[in-house]
């Protein structure tokens, strides 16, 4: 599992179910696996789906959906190579690595794109956080939102991938030194 990167990663989907919902978007922001997290690079995209009709109307309007700012966007297979390519050699990093990991993996099979970070190890914030923070009685919830609060980290563009992602980094930076 020693790499020198990590990628958090956040995607946006049309709903909970990745049997059944699709990723809209993609992005992450790809780090030194040291104590400076330089930058390597950030990537976001947009997935254009294709049961956009089945898609759960809550999740939808949580991510801003609409079909103007859709009108470009790759399809799941180019989203797919430009995240491997983007993710090479890195162990991926999310908050609520599960839901994430369940929707790529459902992608990465049903595209045929091999995966390139070489493993199917992944860090969870909510794990993490957990761990640090669960006799904290101000954390009520272990929210993405919740914790950037606690920890006054901003997120410009809550519920963008790119948006989320880079507060799952900053979230990160704060629960590995507590």
């Amino acid at each position: 599992m020693k790499t020198k990167k990590l990628a958090f990663i956040d995607i946006e989907t049309t709903g909970l179910d990745f049997d059944a919902n699709e990723i809209i978007e993609i992005a992450g922001v790809v780090v030194s696996d040291d104590d400076t997290f330089t930058v390597f690079h950030e990537f976001e995209c947009k997935v254009k789906p294709e049961h956009i009709k089945t898609a759960n109307r809550t999740a939808l309007k949580i991510n801003k959906y609409n079909d103007e700012d859709w009108k470009d966007a790759l399809t799941l297979t180019e989203a797919m190579q430009l995240f491997s390519d983007k993710t090479e050699d890195a162990i991926m990093a999310a908050h609520n690595s599960p839901f994430d990991w369940a929707f790529l993996d459902k992608a990465f099979r049903t595209t045929g794109v091999t995966n390139k970070m070489g493993h199917y190890h992944t860090l969870d914030t909510v794990s993490v956080a957990y761990i640090k923070l669960r006799n904290t009685p101000e954390i009520k919830h272990f929210s993405l939102h919740e914790l950037c609060e606690y920890f006054g980290i901003k997120n410009e563009k809550e519920h963008s991938a790119l948006g989320d992602a880079k507060a799952t980094l900053e979230l990160y930076k704060k629960l590995i030194n507590l």
